[in-house]
């Protein structure tokens, strides 16, 4: 699976991001967008994308923090614990709005379906992406089938953008792995999430991973756990199996 650099024209610009296609030629028609977590694309990432790929689908992992131009990738173990790179962060975060990613999310869509994903489409976010899987799968659920997060920040918070405000749209089925401690995403969140999913009618699942801390399923960062990284993939890829096929 050769993984291809590529740009993606926006409303915005040009983003990167890399293409991975499915191992086989014979594989299915479906696509997955992996959305990052706050650390940018990078190697990690790639080898995610390339797992998956493994699976059938043509994965795309765009960088969401392009407007800034050129940046990082920023070292996940230890970004935080700089004063200067985590300020740097926590801006791109702020200044990449939902509805900045939902937007970019149709030209994401449509690099898939030029690269041969012309089926149904897969979303997965990590930390601040799995917000944007869920919001893309609320924007365009005539293509996105399928949604997942695990370890996603304010899935159902007090912001206007915030996912669950958009339950009504999501015609997607739904699974959310959440870490077992996460103050990103506490347990009033998780019942106002599952209240609006049910109220809304979407097929979903909110599993919480006890044990588990904030950023347990990406290997470069500081508190990866293999056995519960393990046990999302055995979630994640059952999930796109069914759903996506």
């Amino acid at each position: 699976m050769a993984r291809q650099a590529i740009g993606i024209e926006t409303g915005d610009g040009v983003a990167k991001a890399v293409l991975v296609p499915p191992s086989s030629p014979a594989a299915s028609k479906a696509g997955v967008i992996l959305y990052m977590d706050a650390f940018g694309p990078r190697e990690s990432l790639y080898s995610m994308a390339e797992r998956l790929a493994g699976h059938g689908y043509a994965v795309l992992v765009p960088d969401l923090f392009y407007r800034f131009g050129g940046y990082g990738p920023f070292d996940a173990a230890t970004a935080f614990a700089n004063e200067k790179t985590g300020s740097l962060i926590r801006k791109m975060i702020a200044e990449t709005t939902q509805d900045m990613t939902v937007r970019d999310s149709h030209a994401f869509i449509e690099t898939l379906s030029a690269n041969g994903a012309t089926g149904p489409i897969g979303t997965v976010g990590y930390c601040m992406g799995g917000a944007r899987a869920l919001n893309a799968a609320a924007a365009y659920p005539a293509r996105v089938l399928a949604a997942a997060s695990f370890h996603g920040g304010n899935l159902a918070g007090d912001a206007p953008d915030s996912p669950h405000r958009r339950a009504v749209s999501i015609k997607a089925r739904v699974y959310v792995g959440s870490a077992g401690v996460d103050r990103s995403f506490p347990p009033e969140q998780s019942s106002r999430l599952d209240e609006a999913l049910r109220t809304a009618g979407v097929d979903y699942i909110i599993e919480n991973y006890v044990g588990m801390e904030h950023g347990w399923c990406v290997s470069d960062h500081r508190i990866y756990d293999e056995k519960g990284a393990e046990r999302h993939w055995k979630r994640l890829t059952t999930f796109f199996a069914e759903t996506l096929g």
